[in-house]
């Protein structure tokens, strides 16, 4: 299970204007001491004193949810991608050619007069297929067959490495198939009034589909996804990685989970063969089977005609683009207007071919320079956090031992795969976007099909080297960087030191200590889900998260709305972790120098500077309280709140007691 690192914040001038290895253009030193708002105490509120200023006069654009560094950076990359795509569009090559399949379907989709002229015409097949569902064998079928065009299934198929032996791959099955956000948004009665709107679109789709009663059709999804809303499991009972592990037989399926015609489903999902499945969420799965079996056929029919005009709008004519972004767009994230379609165009060929383009986007933006640099900068985190393992109090000498040989036999792979993935297979035409996008699909599948009793290759890459964002994956015990985000202001090698392990070096201490957070602390060093913790260690590192959960749990981000937790859990303690140990590397750095003062700032004011400027970001009220109940991350303008625990940050700011942010030292966690 892949454990992604979602970032934000923002240092605008910079991105407009910095090529890659240019020095930064905010501050002379990479710090935006403009932005800073010297009125208000280090102490009081971290997050005004290092950005206060910028965020007053920073405005999130019309067609944006929040805004902030994350979002520039990604649409700086975005822009870059762009201008590979308009030139391979212009010329794509030979017909077969990645360049041609690149060049086609970024055409396709930006050709609205044929998609305007074709209409639903080639969702006709499937919404006929539906139709003709007479029974509830026929529904299994369906619902399998969903699996491998990306249409919607509510028992969703994936593939990965058996979490128990990470030498190969097995089939999970897990819950899938609401339609808002997460099950509170059926639940909770907060939510009422989002609830109302989304029958309304529901209905709307429906109507611009043609179909007869679609107020009636809105409301029998909207009763199907409740009641499969009240059977799922919460975010939090998911992050729970033992509980997720639950292998069955094929053959005991129907017995284990009756309902559903086991041998239909699977066999329509290509996966019959399997003698084995991993089931992530068992009684969720036995829900659904159940409501296969009871609720009506026709109201499934209505599910299933819903979610393949709900998957299609981004690729059909404009009012159901314009129906889908009003909802999804609006409603649920607060987004005035929707993004140009060029960029909704570089993000969807990014998902359907994204090693082929960021086979060019790293010949041209991502100098070999760049990457060895990265790559010195991960091993000396690496090496700092080997040392805080060796040095810890709370653990178990044994224990110690084999976190340490966990932490050496990670691997870290930076900017771009050694080997990039074939696209052969996959069928790409000029003049077909929604074919383009099942095929895209379907390829994507059959792909992750194949590697069933194949050997496992550990040089895929789960993320592009065009996105703005980093991972963890404790199956395979690495850490991954793709080039996107080793660029200004989290990474400049030109640039000072401090802020390079305030930025990038962060993010990669994050990364590593996901390894051994409150879940990756349950794979060993081959990546397998195993008990290699005395029952001691976990006693008293439950004792520390406690701490960490209350902590985060007393944030507010709107009135009445505070942080989860127990869901932000890992990524807190990740956070906390990171700024330690990249503070850590960046003083062994120094070679027993002193650190330069520049601008007045002493080396660890400009460390801790340069995280808080990385994380300033804003955001509309209704994308903030879904991210409240969805994501596994605390927002990003309260994340630099995590330096009140470290010690070094009193030094640098002279925190006092009476000061809002004040800890006292015994308050103050200290994990890794």
């Amino acid at each position: 299970m892949a454990r992604f690192y979602h970032l934000g914040g923002s240092m605008l001038a910079l991105l407009l204007s910095s090529p890659l290895l240019a020095a930064p253009q905010i501050g002379k030193f990479g710090i935006d001491t403009a932005g800073m708002d010297k009125s208000v105490k280090a102490g009081d509120d971290f997050v005004a004193y290092a950005g206060g200023t910028y965020l007053k006069e920073l405005e999130i654009p019309a067609d944006r949810s929040n805004f902030g560094m994350f979002t520039k950076l990604r649409d700086l990359s975005q822009e870059r991608t762009r201008a590979i795509l308009d030139a391979t569009a212009a010329k794509p090559g030979s017909k077969g050619s990645e360049s041609q399949k690149i060049g086609d379907f970024y055409a396709s989709f930006l050709d609205e007069k044929t998609i305007e002229a074709r209409g639903i015409r080639p969702l006709k097949p499937q919404l006929a297929a539906i139709a003709a569902i007479d029974s509830r064998a026929a529904l299994a079928t369906m619902l399998g067959r969903n699996n491998r065009l990306g249409a919607g299934s509510t028992i969703g198929i994936g593939f990965r490495q058996d979490l128990k032996n990470p030498d190969v791959f097995a089939v999970y099955l897990r819950q899938a198939g609401l339609g808002l956000p997460d099950r509170d948004y059926y639940l909770d009665p907060k939510f009422e009034a989002i609830r109302g709107k989304y029958k309304a679109y529901i209905a709307t789709m429906f109507r611009l589909a043609g179909t007869a009663d679609p107020e009636a059709k809105a409301q029998q999804v909207f009763d199907l996804e409740t009641q499969m809303a009240k059977v799922f499991w919460s975010r939090v009972e998911q992050r729970q990685v033992e509980k997720t592990y639950n292998p069955a037989a094929t053959a005991d399926m129907a017995a284990q989970f009756p309902g559903l015609d086991w041998p239909r489903f699977l066999a329509a999902a290509g996966v019959a063969d399997q003698p084995r499945l991993i089931v992530s969420t068992p009684s969720a799965v036995a829900g659904v089977a159940n409501l296969v079996a009871t609720a009506p056929l026709s109201a499934w029919q209505a599910w299933l005609t819903f979610n393949t005009l709900r998957g299609a709008a981004p690729y059909l004519p404009k009012t159901f683009a314009e129906a889908d972004f009003a909802f999804n767009g609006t409603v649920l994230s607060g987004t005035p207007e929707q993004q140009a379609r060029w960029k909704r165009g570089v993000d969807a060929t990014q998902g359907a071919l994204g090693e082929a383009v960021g086979k060019l986007y790293v010949a041209k933006y991502f100098p070999p320079e760049a990457k060895a640099k990265a790559d010195d900068l991960v091993k000396n985190v690496i090496a700092a956090m080997d040392a805080r393992l060796a040095n810890l109090a709370w653990m178990d000498p044994a224990t110690k031992v084999q976190a340490r040989y966990k932490l050496a036999a990670f691997k870290a792979k930076i900017g771009y795969p050694d080997v990039w993935r074939d696209y052969s297979a996959l069928q790409v035409d000029r003049g077909d976007l929604y074919g383009n996008v099942q095929r895209a699909n379907a390829f994507q599948y059959e792909r992750q099909l194949a590697k069933l009793g194949q050997p496992i290759d550990r040089s895929e890459w789960s993320m592009t080297p065009m996105t703005v964002n980093a991972y963890a994956n404790p199956t395979w015990n690495e850490i991954v960087f793709p080039a996107a985000i080793l660029q200004p202001p989290f990474f400049d090698p030109a640039a000072d030191p401090a802020v390079n392990y305030g930025g990038i070096g962060l993010v990669i201490g994050h990364e590593i200590s996901h390894h051994f957070d409150d879940q990756g602390r349950k794979y060993d060093k081959q990546g397998k889900l195993a008990d290699w913790w005395t029952a001691e260690d976990i006693s008293r590192f439950k004792a520390l998260t406690n701490k960490v959960v209350a902590q985060y749990a007393g944030y507010e981000p709107l009135p009445g709305a505070h942080v989860n937790g127990e869901l932000t859990l890992g990524e807190n303690m990740a956070d906390l972790a990171g700024l330690n140990v990249s503070l850590d590397a960046y003083h062994k750095s120094l070679n027993g120098k002193p650190a330069p003062v520049l601008d007045g700032l002493t080396g660890d004011q400009r460390f801790f500077l340069g995280f808080a400027q990385a994380w300033r970001q804003k955001y509309r009220d209704a994308a903030l309280q879904q991210q409240l109940v969805t994501d596994p991350h605390t927002p990003g303008h309260f994340r630099p709140y995590v330096s009140r625990n470290v010690d070094a940050w009193y030094d640098s700011f002279g925190v006092k007691p009476g000061d809002k942010l004040y800890l006292a030292p015994a308050d103050r966690i200290k994990v890794w």
